[in-house]
């Protein structure tokens, strides 16, 4: 049933009129007072805190901060480093020791320098390239340093106890400024260099200037004293008076001759980039952002670290350091604005206002219209669970009791839940092409339409939770619902995607379209519906998106989620890249509890949690809290961290660095650890840092929670190690910082010992060889000598019985053949068989010698040596061989030619040349192979000489052809009555 909110008439109309007049009046004040009040400290800083639990040095007196990036502390009991996760206490500075532990000044030069002044003592300085200490021989009375400051011009400042000294560029000795200058001797506390050029000097008697271009200091008003100078943005002058007042300090003394008063009460004051104001306070820090306005403070309440704050320093990348008596505490400024609203939101929803600015209703209050600041104005009462702006700007606001409406002239229509509703809250609103308004119900009611005032069930969707809902670009209504499910309704007909068509979200958090495509997000992700398919996003480092109630995707092209783990960007580029390979993981930027979100993203209701308003600022809502983030201005650091290299380990034990130099580490070295930093102090949570080491390390390697690199079983060698760093913003210093490193091999693991092994591992296997052969060799002979053994035994035999048997029968025959005449046919007969006889006993001898004589493929000095001497047993000569070199195994096809010829000559010698001696004379060399055979017998006829051959015998003639056959030269030199010389020469090319 719907109810229509219009004036009523008569006196009642002029209670009411009265009743909106003051309640009017009420929320103006009310309103007022909610503009004036600035947001609280909290929200716009993230408070970190560090005590002496967590190594925090305690009772800092000054901090600096160099172009090295390093957070440099000064304390009464030393010096610390800090790089924004661990403190180090540190007596060197450069690797240059410090005079004292006992430090009370301290700064940074813009070449790098640190000056440090001793609370009883002197002042040093340290370089890279050196460092010294200025006292009695450097023009300082070493009584104690309050205060060091370098000036614009390069000269250095201190205010020491006993006057103020100064250190001209160039000059060797501090000079104090003496009475002609003007200021007092004792009790200096403070120097300042205003920034029209004046230099002031706070001291125990007041403060004391002196112009730009004047030589001499003057007095400033008031004549109190005056210790903590500060210079505001508008140029005022503020000092301490040493106890809990600041004055504005003058040149002169005003005219209306009031006694000085101070105007603000602290003890320490210092002004940001932005102008702000901060002060010290014994019991925490203030922040004073205009006269009037509440006090904003750091205090015990709000976890500051402890009491008596005694140093406060902006780094350069705007974070606001302050040190007290228990550790120290730093204030980021946040990306995200949080807005501060009381009272406390209890699950927020985010409501586009019809012209695009943003609402925010919740469980417990009504509907305001927002601003960064906070609330403007109420615009509906009543309790907010969903909501859904039209196009032309009328608002369905969904509450616990109904739905309602409300004209772009403010008209408010109440529309109740049917009975079967009642006591359900609304999840989600959506109107179709049509006019109709879908509206989904908590326990899985089902979805309902509103048409002209009358609720009916829409028909086709299932009784699932639905959670979201959009429309395409088609003007079809998208449901999301449990177990990844999602409902399309459209022309009269309602289908499902789910699983099969890639959706693994589980429960459906959120829709949003996007041209032809549709977003959806989920507790397990996001993903993106175009073509029938789901694709999944997937995000570098594993990044899943989990839990996206929120999307947004800008005109520019950038996508926004709003999730479980934060609120995340992904650049237009990077998406591009991605739709066009959906399986590549994306590059994003996440903003979360570090940038100052309170909570995360509503897992169930209201949704969406993230909307853009017209001005383009994303506003986003928690459980308790919404904030927003102006795309266009995101606080950027700019500052590429510095990367150092702070210490190496190798086997356990410290090395020191070799600044530019290579680090020589002992012969042996196997392991090593790299400690090394990036100085980013924002967020040094988000730092990354890669690594690798060359001659090792065949890419970069990240340092995912860790600030260590470590290498094990490392060769000798010459290796660089290289890091380099991001800050929060992923800006990169790819100078980064580097380290060689040498590991000087041991004995065992130098060339000359790889050399000495090889040269061991050779001769042991030619050593090997060798035996190996000899073995081999030795069991051929051995084979060898049985062999011949045996055949000479079967030859003796014979010889011996058979041989001789028929030599005597032959000689029997002879004897009877002489009684036969001679001339007759029978006598003739008798000779021929005889002579048969004779030729068939010379045939046996000399199988028999066959059988005397080695095979032609075994050793060549061992068989030709056995033949030689075998021929020796049967015909009366001396036979001797000579074998010259190292013996060489001889080419097969060589070998077997040389055996033949060797064979042929020996034999043809022994039998034919009725020598008393035979030689055989073997040479092995690289140049060649020779074989000679000599005989002392008869020589060759004339005749046989001069023709190369015997008639009917092809001995001589087989001998050429078998050296010419293996590219031999055979020389035959025979004399008659002096002998024969066989000379067989192979070239070594072709001999071995």
């Amino acid at each position: 049933m719907a109810r229509s909110h219009r004036p009523n008439s008569g006196p009642s109309m002029i209670l009411r009129a009265l009743r909106a007049v003051c309640l009017l009046i009420a929320l103006a004040a009310h309103q007022c007072a909610c503009a004036a009040a600035p947001r609280p400290l909290l929200t716009d800083y993230t408070h970190t805190a560090w005590t002496e639990r967590d190594g925090a040095p305690t009772g800092v007196t000054k901090f600096a901060q160099g172009p090295d990036g390093w957070l440099w502390i000064a304390t009464p009991t030393g010096l610390y480093r800090f790089d924004g996760v661990r403190f180090e206490r540190t007596d060197t500075v450069h690797g240059h020791r410090l005079e004292s532990s006992n430090i009370m000044a301290l700064t940074t030069a813009p070449d790098g320098a640190v000056w440090i002044g001793y609370r009883a003592g002197g002042v040093s300085v340290f370089r890279k390239d050196g460092a010294h200490t200025y006292a009695e021989g450097g023009g300082l009375q070493p009584v104690g340093v309050m205060h060091i400051e370098a000036a614009p011009d390069g000269t250095i400042w201190a205010a020491m106890r006993d006057g103020v000294a100064v250190l001209a560029p160039g000059e060797s000795h501090f000079r104090y400024l003496g009475p002609e200058s003007g200021l007092p001797a004792l009790g200096v506390f403070q120097i300042l260099f205003a920034r029209d050029g004046t230099t002031w000097v706070g001291t125990n008697t007041g403060a004391w200037f002196r112009k730009r271009g004047e030589t001499r200091f003057s007095r400033a008003w008031p004549h109190v004293t005056l210790v903590w100078l500060c210079e505001a943005p508008d140029g005022t002058i503020w000092g301490n008076d040493f106890k809990q007042g600041y004055y504005r300090v003058r040149t002169t003394e005003p005219a209306s001759g009031a006694p000085p008063a101070p105007e603000i009460e602290g003890y320490g004051m210092r002004f940001d980039r932005q102008g702000t104001m901060w002060m010290m306070h014994p019991d925490g820090l203030e922040r004073r952002l205009a006269p009037g306005l509440p006090d904003q403070r750091l205090s015990k309440e709000h976890g500051i670290s402890g009491p008596l704050p005694g140093a406060l320093f902006e780094d350069r990348e705007g974070n606001l350091w302050l040190g007290t008596q228990r550790g120290m505490d730093r204030l980021r400024p946040n990306r995200l604005r949080t807005v501060s609203v009381n009272p406390q939101l209890e699950f927020p929803a985010l409501v586009s206002g019809p012209s695009g600015q943003m609402w925010v209703g919740d469980y417990a209050g009504d509907l305001w219209r927002f601003d960064r600041e906070g609330r403007v104005s109420r615009e509906v009462a009543g309790k907010l669970t969903a909501s859904f702006t039209s196009p032309d700007g009328v608002l369905w606001l969904g509450g616990m009791e109904g739905v309602q409406r409300r004209g772009r002239d403010g008209t408010l229509t109440a529309f109740r839940f049917p009975d079967e509703l009642t006591g359900l809250r609304v999840h989600a609103m959506q109107q179709d092409r049509h006019g109709a308004l879908w509206v989904a119900f908590s326990a899985g009611k089902g979805v309902y339409k509103l048409v002209e005032g009358a609720w009916a069930k829409a028909g086709g969707v299932p009784d699932l939770l639905t959670t979201s809902m959009a429309v395409d670009a088609d003007g079809n209504v998208w449901m999301g619902h449990l177990r990844s499910q999602v409902s399309i309704a459209g022309n009269d007909a309602v289908r499902q995607l789910g699983v099969d068509q890639g959706l693994k979200l589980g429960t459906i958090l959120t829709l949003h379209a996007d041209g032809k495509g549709m977003w959806v997000g989920g507790e397990n992700g996001a993903a993106l519906y175009r073509d029938g398919r789901f694709s999944a996003l997937q995000g570098e480092r594993n990044e899943q998106f989990r839990g996206v109630s929120g999307i947004v995707r800008e005109p520019g092209g950038d996508l926004w989620l709003h999730g479980a783990d934060g609120l995340y960007r992904i650049a237009s580029a990077d998406l591009n890249g991605w739709l066009n390979d959906p399986h590549s993981a994306l590059a994003f930027e996440r903003f979360d509890a570090q940038d100052g979100m309170q909570g995360h993203a509503p897992q169930l209701r209201p949704v969406p949690s993230l909307k853009r308003a017209s001005d383009g600022v994303l506003w986003y809502a928690t459980a308790v809290s919404v904030g927003s983030i102006d795309p266009a201005n995101i606080l950027r650091n700019r500052l590429a961290p510095p990367v150092h290299i702070t210490a190496l380990s190798a086997d356990g034990m410290p090395y020191p660095l070799a600044d530019g130099r290579v680090t020589a580490l002992p012969p042996g070295t196997r392991n090593l650890q790299i400690d090394f930093t990036a100085l980013s102090l924002s967020i040094p949570e988000r730092v990354r840092l890669r690594y690798r080491l060359v001659g090792f390390d065949r890419a970069w390697q990240e340092a995912i929670g860790r600030r260590q690199a470590y290498y094990t079983n490392l060769a000798p060698g010459t290796y660089r190690f290289e890091v380099m760093g991001s800050n929060e913003d992923n800006l990169w210093n790819s100078a980064g910082a580097t380290l060689e490193i040498m590991i000087a091999p041991t004995f065992v693991q130098s060339g000359w010992f790889k050399a000495l092994a090889v040269v061991l591992v050779v001769l042991l296997l030619y050593a090997a060889y060798a035996l190996r052969i000899g073995y081999l060799t030795q069991r051929m002979r051995e084979r060898l000598q049985e062999r011949l053994a045996e055949r000479t035994r079967v030859a003796r035999a014979l010889h011996d019985t058979l041989l001789q048997s028929v030599q005597a029968l032959l000689m029997s025959f002879d004897a009877h053949s002489r009684k036969v005449e001679e001339g007759t046919p029978e006598r003739a007969r008798l000779d021929q068989t005889l002579n048969l006889a004779e030729q068939l006993l010379a045939e046996g001898r000399d199988q028999i010698m066959g059988l005397r004589t080695p095979s032609s493929d075994d050793v060549l000095e061992l068989t030709l040596g056995q033949f030689g001497q075998s021929l020796a047993e049967y015909w009366p000569h001396a036979f001797d061989m000579k074998v010259e070199g190292s013996p060489v195994t001889l080419r097969p096809d060589v070998h077997a030619e040389v055996y033949a010829i060797a064979r042929e000559a020996l034999f043809n010698a022994s039998r034919y040349a009725d020598a008393t001696r035979i030689e055989l004379g073997l040479a092995y060399s690289g140049s060649a192979f020779v074989m000679r055979i000599r005989d002392n017998g008869r020589g060759l006829d004339a005749i046989v000489a001069a023709a190369g051959q015997r008639s009917g015998h092809w001995g001589l003639v087989g001998m050429r052809e078998r050296a010419a056959s293996i590219g031999a030269l055979l020389d035959i030199d025979s004399k008659a009555g002096v002998g024969t010389d066989i000379t067989v020469t192979v070239p070594g090319k072709m001999a071995y």
